[in-house]
């Protein structure tokens, strides 16, 4: 229960955005955080990786 108000201000972003975004900005700014987001994890797992191999 504790990242339920992490969901909460999501969807308000998400709604807030819809209202002022066109349709094409708002898929165009859905791409772009998927990919920050595959990015983030990459990064995320090679530091884990490099961790393990320095212990």
């Amino acid at each position: 229960m504790k990242n339920c108000s992490n969901l909460y201000v999501l969807s308000t972003i998400a709604c807030q955005l819809s209202e002022c975004l066109t349709e094409d900005e708002l898929e165009l700014l859905a791409v772009n955080l998927r990919a920050l987001g595959e990015m983030l994890d990459v990064i995320s797992t090679q530091q884990e990786i490099c961790k393990k191999s320095e212990q």
